[in-house]
């Protein structure tokens, strides 16, 4: 499982659309912004043939080369010079495609040699190119030549992986907005920065990208642009009054965290049905707050690494044409990324990872047709899998049997730690294994110990003693008083056996989230006399309020999906 676990890791690269300002290690710019996590253990390949599916209905076709400037460079109000729309711009127009006046390194030794590197490429200028690289705003008067300057407040990065950034004439002077309506991108292949409009701009309105690398709240954002561009913005998103700004806040905030889970390269392996439904989510919280920036093309290709992942194909092409359309319309159809999803689309097992797993395994014929728009999304984002749910009722699904020793095997019949027990564990390449079925120990507590960490000692439905220790990072402290009882069940899931220096064989319990106390003895034989109107039996029926216990009652025998948790301790 070890294998497993370390497999895979987020590697933030391939996505294009950048913020601004220099991104020189030695000047402490932030980090890159909305590149996709990769599963894949090589780049995907692309090919000079796309797949040719339409652009979506209502965006124009992309100009590589307007036939007219779509543009005017004027003052703005408190803001300086800025880019006005001429005309009105429509989705996925190509306002502005351009080679940059110098180009300077992302990472040096030193802010002296950065410095030097400037100049040089300052000084190989012409006189009228020199002339507008002096005009361009220097938000560091005080601190930095007036060289280095210029570049740290508007040079942009050549994409997410790339060794350099540049600066523009044009392009530098379009100002920030924090909901803005453009997208920036580094076309490696033209060797160009391309602006997209991403929503339709009308005729005089003010085309903006976004300066910021991450999608952060208020008082976050305000603090990154004073600290890197010192300036206070009062774009739309900024200047709404603070109940309506708190609202946004909190769903802004939730957009992050949900991209830090997504990125647990880990948790999509285990868990995938859990990583699909926090992207679709965190694109939900995308339309409520207008973003469709590079974020959404990004999280429609994590759900199709996830679905290519696990063997399914038919999901898979319908996510990598989603971040396709989406992509097109911020990069348009000559970029090299663009590209790869298009051929993605056109045929998802091109993918690195296809084959990795077939836990999800179909094809692209197995696409349904003639449901309804909802029902179809249902089936995309697997609304309907079979995973015990908190919100289920009684008498929905067969219960399990507690007495059942596959799912809820005695400590004898636990798996050992470090050996690959093939009735807990299968694999597909002979390399990564992960479990092929649930399991969950149940015993009762017969004894509690606490001194450097929570000891419990237990028995099991076999009467067989032993015991579980606490190696979380709380040390067992997490559980509640209340929670630790004699006679007490103690729910562990996926436990393996473990050697202990004592040459003892216990339970060592590391995560949380995989044990729980059940308030309640374990039933065992003499439960069976007891009526039904008996006290204790009353009581612990109101246990099958709690959704974890249904959990466990909810676990089949056979076939693996994900790793199920415990919903609090």
């Amino acid at each position: 499982m070890e294998a497993e676990k370390n497999l895979f890791l987020r590697r933030r690269g391939e996505d294009s659309g950048l913020g601004k300002g220099l991104t020189l290690a030695v000047l402490n710019a932030p980090r890159l912004p909305f590149v996709p996590f990769r599963i894949e253990r090589t780049e995907i390949m692309a090919t000079a043939r796309g797949y040719q599916a339409n652009a979506p209905r209502g965006v124009s076709a992309c100009r590589p080369k307007p036939p007219e400037k779509l543009y005017t460079i004027k003052d703005i109000p408190y803001k300086g010079l800025g880019f006005i729309a001429a005309r009105k711009i429509e989705k996925g127009e190509r306002i502005l495609s351009e080679a940059p006046l110098i180009r300077v390194p992302r990472s040096t030794v030193s802010k002296t040699q950065v410095q030097e590197w400037i100049c040089r490429e300052v000084a190989a200028l012409s006189q009228d190119e020199r002339q507008s690289f002096f005009a361009l705003h220097n938000a560091f008067k005080d601190k930095e030549n007036r060289e280095l300057g210029i570049v740290h407040t508007n040079a942009l990065p050549f994409g997410s992986n790339a060794s350099a950034g540049g600066v523009f004439v044009q392009a530098s002077r379009i100002n920030h907005a924090c909901l803005q309506n453009s997208q920036n991108t580094w076309n490696e292949d033209l060797q160009q920065l391309t602006i997209h409009a991403f929503r339709d701009i009308e005729e005089g309105e003010e085309i903006t990208i976004c300066y910021l690398h991450d999608r952060t709240n208020y008082s976050q954002r305000r603090r990154a642009l004073q600290q890197r561009f010192r300036f206070t913005c009062s774009c739309q998103l900024c200047s709404m009054p603070p109940p309506q700004r708190a609202i946004s806040d909190a769903k802004l905030d939730e957009i992050q965290r949900l991209d830090e889970l997504i990125g647990d390269g880990a948790r999509m392996t285990v868990s995938p049905l859990d990583s699909l439904r926090d992207i679709r989510k965190l694109l939900q919280l995308c339309e409520e707050e207008d973003l469709e920036d590079a974020s959404v093309p990004r999280a429609y290709y994590d759900a199709f690494q996830i679905a290519i992942y696990n063997g399914d194909e038919a999901r898979a092409r319908l996510f990598a044409d989603r971040a396709y359309k989406s992509r097109v319309i911020l990069e348009g159809s000559d970029s090299p990324t663009v590209r790869k999803m298009s051929d993605l689309a056109r045929d998802p097992t091109n993918h690195s990872s296809h084959g990795s797993s077939s836990r999800w395994r179909s094809s692209t014929n197995d696409i349904p047709s003639g449901l309804s728009s909802k029902d179809f999304d249902a089936w995309l984002w697997k609304e309907n899998s079979k995973m015990p749910s908190h919100n289920q009722t009684m008498g929905e699904t067969p219960y399990a049997n507690l007495r059942n020793d596959a799912t809820f095997p005695s400590f004898d019949a636990l798996p050992e730690e470090n050996s690959l027990d093939l009735s807990f564990f299968e694999s597909e390449d002979g390399y990564s294994y992960h479990p092929r079925k649930h399991w969950c120990f149940l015993a009762e507590i017969v004894s509690i110990e606490i001194f450097m960490r929570l000891r419990l000692y237990i028995k099991d439905k076999t009467k067989q003693k032993t015991s579980v220790s606490f190696y979380t990072d709380d040390r067992g402290h997490e559980l509640k008083p209340s929670a630790l009882k004699e006679g007490y069940t103690v729910a562990i899931l996926y436990p393996e056996q473990h050697g202990f220096l004592d040459m003892t064989v216990g339970i060592r319990h590391e995560n949380r989230s995989l044990l729980k106390t059940l308030l309640t003895s374990l039933v065992d034989q003499t439960c069976q006399t007891l009526a039904w109107n008996e006290k204790g039996h009353r009581a612990d029926c109101k246990l099958l309020k709690d959704p974890d216990l249904r959990m466990l009652l909810l676990l089949e025998e056979e076939g693996f999906d994900q790793f199920h948790h415990f919903s609090a301790l």
